[in-house]
C-alpha cells in the first residue's frame, strides 16, 4: 500500500511537541512534510499561526500540495487553516484534518478566573469541531477537555450545542505520546555509592510544576537530618520562581547538579544515577519526564491527581499534603526499582508498543 502523504503542522516545535513528531516520523511509516515554528509565543501561534502556515503551503510547488492528511498540534486555529486552505490552488479538498492535543487550554491553572483566556479555549473547541479526528495524550486530558467544554457551553443559555459536543466525543481517542527508549536503555545502570538516596527533579522550572511544595518538603527533610541527595534538572526560562534560588542556598551540600542539561546523553546519565523521581505538579497532561526517569530506574513519587493515576499504580501516588511522609518513608527504607520493573512499567508508553495504534489512527 502506498504511504499516506501527511502534512505536519507544528506551531510550537520544541520540547515534548518536537520529540513527539520526531518519534512519529521514525516509527510510523508515512510520506511526511513538516512545517513548523519555534517553541515560543504560544498565544500568538494560536491567534495567527494558521494564515502564516497557509502562506507556506502556497509557496510549495502545486504538485506538492496534494496531502491525504494534515496533522496539527493544538496550538493552532484549525478552523481558520481549513477555511483558507479551501481556496489554495492544487489543495486536496478531500484531505482529512487530524489534531493531537498535547494539552488543552480549558485545564490550565486559573482558567476560570481569567476571562481573556476564553479566546484560546474557544480556538481549542472549534479546532476539535472541524477536525475529522482528535487524539488526546491522556484520558485525563480528554476528560477535562469535555468536562470544561460542557461547562463553557452551558453559559450560552440560548444556544444549544449538546449535539456538537456528542459528535466531538465520538471522534476522539486517547493515544499516549510514544517515547523512544533506545538511547536510555543503552546507558550503564551501575550506581555509585550513595546514589540510592538521589532524588531527581526533571520538570520545567515554572510555577505550574509546583516547585514550592517540592523544595519546602526537601528543606524539611534536610532540617530533620534525613539522608538524601538532590539532582535538579529540567528546562528553565527568563522568569525562574524564587524558590529555586532559595533551595539552592539551603540545600547546597545535598546537591549533585542544579540546572538544565543540554546534552541528552548527559541527561540520561543523571536519570540513571537517580533513585527517586518526584512530581508535585498542579498541571500535567501526560508526564514524559517522569516516564523517562522511571525507565531509567527511578521510583516514582507522584501526586494522586492529573494524568498520574491512569499511568501508575496507586502505590506510587501520595495523597494531598502527604508528600513529606511518603518521601521520608522511602528514603529511610531500602525500596528500589529494578530495571526489570522499570521496563515493565514504562513499555506501554514506548513507540514500539504504540506505533500500531498510530498507524490505525492515521489510516
Amino acid at each position: 500500500m502506498e504511504n499516506k502523504k501527511i502534512l505536519l503542522i507544528e506551531p510550537y516545535y520544541g520540547g515534548s511537541h518536537k520529540r513527539f513528531l520526531d518519534g512519529l516520523t521514525t516509527f510510523v511509516t508515512g510520506d511526511y512534510t513538516l512545517l513548523s515554528l519555534p517553541a515560543r509565543k504560544w498565544k500568538m501561534r494560536m491567534q495567527l499561526g494558521a494564515p502564516w502556515f497557509i502562506e507556506r503551503v502556497k509557496s510549495m510547488a502545486a504538485g506538492d500540495r496534494l496531502f491525504d492528511i494534515v496533522l496539527f498540534s493544538s496550538f493552532i486555529d484549525v478552523a481558520v487553516f481549513k477555511a483558507m486552505a479551501a481556496s489554495v490552488d492544487g489543495w486536496n479538498r478531500q484531505c482529512k484534518y487530524f489534531t493531537y492535543f498535547h494539552e488543552n487550554q480549558f485545564s490550565y491553572p486559573g482558567f476560570l478566573d481569567k476571562q481573556t483566556n476564553h479566546q484560546f479555549t474557544v480556538i481549542n473547541f472549534t479546532t476539535a469541531l472541524v477536525s475529522d479526528s482528535v487524539a488526546f495524550n491522556s484520558e485525563f486530558n480528554r476528560t477535562s477537555f469535555f468536562k470544561q467544554s460542557k461547562k463553557y457551553l452551558s453559559k450560552a443559555t440560548d444556544i444549544d450545542l449538546v449535539d456538537c459536543l456528542d459528535q466531538l466525543v465520538s471522534k476522539s481517542v486517547v493515544l499516549y505520546p510514544g517515547l523512544d527508549f533506545n538511547e536510555l536503555d543503552q546507558i550503564d545502570n551501575v550506581k555509585d555509592a550513595g546514589e540510592d538516596k538521589l532524588i531527581i527533579w526533571n520538570h520545567r522550572w515554572e510555577h505550574d510544576k509546583n516547585p514550592e511544595e517540592f523544595f519546602e518538603t526537601l528543606i524539611q527533610l534536610h532540617d530533620d537530618n534525613v539522608d538524601f541527595r538532590l539532582c535538579v534538572l529540567g528546562e528553565n526560562f527568563k522568569d525562574i520562581p524564587a524558590c529555586f534560588t532559595r533551595a539552592e542556598g539551603r540545600l547546597g551540600e545535598r546537591i549533585v547538579y542544579f540546572g538544565y542539561v543540554e546534552d541528552r546523553g548527559d541527561y540520561h546519565s543523571y536519570l540513571r544515577s537517580g533513585a527517586i523521581v518526584v512530581s508535585t505538579s498542579i498541571h500535567e497532561f501526560f508526564g514524559m519526564s517522569v516516564i523517562e526517569a522511571v525507565r531509567a530506574g527511578c521510583l516514582p513519587v507522584l501526586p494522586k491527581r492529573l494524568s498520574y493515576p491512569e499511568l501508575f499504580d496507586d502505590s506510587f501516588l501520595y495523597e494531598e499534603g502527604c508528600l513529606y511522609e511518603h518521601l521520608r518513608h522511602l528514603l529511610q527504607t531500602d525500596t528500589n526499582l529494578s530495571i526489570e520493573q522499570a521496563r515493565q512499567m514504562t513499555e506501554p508508553y514506548s513507540w514500539k508498543h504504540l506505533a500500531a495504534q498510530y498507524r490505525q489512527w492515521l489510516h
